[in-house]
């Protein structure tokens, strides 16, 4: 495996996938010739072809960026050579994406390859009228923009961005990857996206450590094999969810395993097994003998791993191509609300439907999970040194991602498609509930006491938490004066223009919506009540007027709700065919309800820390003053006698 030169390497991945893609359409039917309009044999098995070598190019690119900013120093050549193959695979991607357009468009137009002039005209329409067309031009314009990026940036401030640019043309591909009007594409929309975002960081980043052994040193090579480890673990989670998610979207039952789709997908599954297996020996076995170097036998896993994942890879790109057995196109006589949402409409609202329905949203079930996990894991290490940490932090941390994860997946998911009220709850729960109960527990804090300090120049967890908490985008969210105005300014803005038209009828205005109100209510929070470093906090006369002034206009908000004769998103919420509970009038008027009444619940409760702190600081601040005056005799106080004394005598003051 020392001798693999980088050609041999991709050649390893791309024959085998390769070979899976073919092997993946002959028993799936995915390439197998149309009764009508058939594209030839070149678009049938090229075009598949060429999907798989750009979801290996993507792979890549993004792998490799993962790993010079998680494993490696600025300063070193490894991390300078993880940007060269990261722009060279983004080049690929570009060039990969441009001939899958035209594939693309020989496929649907079933016309063949000219270079005449209703040709261009036909393939400019297509690309400029057609969402299909326009995704995957996007794909193109947004692989050479990384590739421009990649050759261009070296701070890893930056680099960071470019990561953030390199996961963009992912986003077309996985609306592309399932019908917007079939049921779940919500659910399948964001469990693709998780899934490729995640092979990606896992195969790209192995590929790009084994292109760049020979540049480190043994030891040196690892300390980042170990790294990598870390990201190959949370990669293998995120994967194996998002990949049981997609399969219960598209497999009904048991017995559509035993069609084409399903057999591909049994195949694709055993190849994750092993990968899996794979792994836990890697990091239970090898990993453990760092301090000798790493063995002879791990380069052979890791090649016989890539192997793995092209035809894991290739497998995934002819399933692409294989019709499930749930068809992935809308019902023929659809109900109002499967015209608007996509999905039926639930059962009437009731309190054991809120709590028994489930609308899973894999990325904050993924959160969530994460976050109580490592947060646990932080507070064990602690522990485990000696250190102590208070009990209630971590019992409020838990219970604050537990309630996101009901939020986000549970029954007022479930309903705040069709109910303002239940909407507006969700609102006020992720505004205010949740961060009452996250801030408390200070992970900033913990991360950087738990968190092992690097002394090689790279960055890990603690170094990029500390970066982004004392950055100068942080400072000016954090302020009091923004965290205030950006948390009641939201409220009206949010509510009184199209913003909130797109996050109610578009799954990234949805995503985006979560991650605002929650994020502006724990900006909040946190200047009010928080002990995590990064923010200014007023002095407490100030916050109890800072909190006073939110109080008072969410009272405003949920009064003119409730005053409103108009109903907000009428073609949405009055259009859903809905039969049963409140008129969808009323509903609004229980949501300016809710806003009013249940917003209020948790400022009152801001109050009372406040004022418990506001005592506790002034407790310290005299026990303080006690100790001063023990140690220097009440100097103060005879200073002052003193100059009480010179005045009544005349003498100098």
């Amino acid at each position: 495996m020392k001798s693999l030169r980088v050609p041999g390497l991709v050649a390893i991945v791309a024959v085998s996938g390769a070979v899976a893609v073919l092997f993946g359409l002959a028993i799936g039917g995915g390439a197998s010739p149309r009764p009508i309009a058939d594209p030839g044999d070149l678009v049938r098995y090229g075009l598949p072809l060429l999907k798989f070598g750009v979801n290996i190019a993507i792979a890549i690119t993004v792998g490799a960026l993962a790993l010079a900013l998680w494993a490696f120093s600025a300063t070193e050549i490894a991390y300078r050579r993880a940007l060269d193959v990261a722009a060279a695979s983004a080049i690929a991607l570009t060039v990969l994406s441009a001939l899958t357009l035209i594939f693309v468009y020989l496929d649907v137009s079933q016309q063949s390859f000219s270079f005449d002039v209703p040709f261009g005209e036909g393939l400019a329409l297509f690309v400029t009228k057609i969402a299909l067309g326009q995704g995957w031009l996007w794909i193109v314009v947004l692989s050479a923009t990384v590739s421009v990026l990649c050759l261009s940036v070296v701070r890893q401030t930056g680099v960071f961005f470019v990561g953030l640019a390199a996961l963009t043309p992912l986003i077309p591909l996985a609306l592309m990857g399932h019908s917007a009007a079939a049921s779940g594409h919500d659910v399948a929309m964001t469990s693709l996206g998780i899934h490729l975002v995640f092979v990606s960081v896992w195969l790209g980043g192995l590929v790009a450590l084994v292109m760049l052994r020979s540049k480190m040193t043994p030891e040196r090579l690892s300390i980042i094999t170990s790294r990598f480890s870390t990201l190959a673990l949370v990669s293998v989670i995120a994967v194996v969810a998002s990949g049981i998610v997609n399969a219960a979207i598209r497999i009904g039952s048991w017995a559509d395993l035993d069609t084409g789709y399903g057999r591909i997908l049994v195949l694709k599954s055993v190849c994750l097994v092993v990968l899996v297996t794979f792994g836990a020996l890697q990091r239970g076995i090898w990993l453990k003998k760092l301090h000798s170097g790493l063995p002879r036998a791990f380069w052979g896993f890791a090649g016989v791993e890539l192997v793995i994942m092209g035809l894991a890879s290739g497998l995934a790109a002819a399933l692409a191509r294989t019709p499930p057995p749930i068809p992935d196109t809308p019902p023929a006589a659809p109900t109002p609300a499967q015209i608007l949402t996509g999905d039926l409409l639930p059962p009437e609202a009731n309190f054991v439907n809120y709590l028994t329905l489930w609308h899973i949203d894999l990325v904050w079930l993924l959160v969530c999970g994460f976050g109580i996990f490592f947060y646990i894991a932080g507070v064990i290490r602690l522990r485990r040194r000696g250190d102590a940490w208070p009990w209630y932090r971590t019992v409020l941390w838990v219970l604050g991602l537990l309630f996101l994860a009901y939020l986000t997946n549970g029954g007022v998911n479930v309903y705040e498609r069709y109910l303002f009220s239940a909407h507006m709850f969700a609102h006020m729960a992720l505004g205010m509930m949740v961060p009452i109960l996250l801030v408390p527990g200070a992970p900033v804090t913990l991360a950087m006491r738990a968190i092992r300090k690097r002394d090689d120049g790279s960055r890990g967890g603690r170094e990029w938490i500390w970066i982004a908490v004392h950055s100068r985008f942080a400072r000016i969210i954090a302020n009091p004066l923004f965290a205030t105005v950006n948390f009641v300014g939201s409220l009206w803005l949010f509510y009184y223009t199209p913003i909130f038209r797109w996050a109610t009828t578009n799954h990234f205005g949805h995503e985006w919506m979560i991650v605002h109100f929650l994020l502006a209510g724990y900006l909040f929070v946190q200047s009010l009540i928080g002990v995590d470093p990064g923010v200014n906090r007023l002095s407490y006369p100030f916050r109890v007027v800072q909190l006073l002034i939110a109080m008072t206009v969410h009272a405003f908000f949920g009064l003119a709700l409730m005053s409103n004769t108009g109903l907000l998103l009428a073609d949405w919420y009055g259009a859903m065919g809905r039969t049963w509970g409140q008129t969808p009038l009323e509903d609004q008027y229980t949501g300016g309800a809710i806003a009013w009444s249940v917003g209020e619940l948790p400022n009152l409760l801001l109050m009372l820390v406040i004022g418990v702190q506001w005592s506790r600081s002034e407790e310290r601040t005299a026990k303080r003053r006690d100790r001063d005056e023990a140690r220097n005799g009440d100097a103060e106080l005879a200073a002052y006698n003193e100059m009480l004394a010179q005045r009544a005598s005349g003498g100098p003051q």
